[in-house]
């Protein structure tokens, strides 16, 4: 039976067991869009761990991570919006309109656990807990692959059709394979 909790503090060991030494892709930390390119190239790998671990300690947890009884095996980054700043600077990914929104900024899944409906448990999980915060609009920022095989570091923002199985519907799309999707928490 999964299950899927907050990051706090105390599952922070968690994390870092399911992202590894490289940080589930490239030493981001889930960093990318938190902070201004040059600084995020600059501390990739120790120093956006150490980053991202002061923001877990603070106690608002950025993001959900799913159990398999006790082993960590995936993780949705979700936070409002401005605080990912690197999105508002994309020109595919600037919003939408002006409602204020949740963003999934990231997802990732354990090897062994990809392509079983992980990613999709999770983002259902994202729309409740926005609900609960007070959020309305969940939005996130998938590939559309357009051959049939994308490498799993390729996808690291989620897969259109995961978005599509847990109820979100495309609302924008600047490029081909990058649709803006939505889901109404309520």
């Amino acid at each position: 039976m999964m299950k899927i909790l907050p990051l706090v503090p105390g599952r922070w060991e968690d994390l870092a067991s399911l992202f590894g030494e490289r940080g589930a892709c490239g030493g981001c930390w889930c960093m990318f869009w938190r902070l201004p390119r040059a600084v995020f190239v600059r501390q990739k790998g120790r120093g956006n761990r150490d980053a991202f671990r002061r923001l877990v300690k603070r106690g608002d947890p950025p993001g959900l991570i799913a159990y398999d009884g006790t082993t960590p095996v995936g993780w949705c980054a979700i936070a409002p919006r401005a605080q990912y700043p690197a999105l508002a600077r994309s020109r595919i990914l600037k919003p939408v309109d002006g409602e204020p929104v949740w963003s999934v900024s990231c997802l990732f899944v354990a090897r062994p656990y990809r392509r079983r409906g992980v990613s999709v448990l999770l983002l259902k999980a994202a729309a409740s807990r926005v609900r609960r915060r007070g959020g309305r609009i969940v939005e996130g920022y998938p590939v559309e692959p357009r051959q049939d095989k994308v490498p799993d570091p390729f996808v690291w923002t989620g897969l259109a059709s995961a978005f599509r199985r847990a109820g979100f519907r495309e609302v924008a799309r600047r490029s081909k394979s990058r649709p803006i999707m939505r889901r109404d928490s309520r």
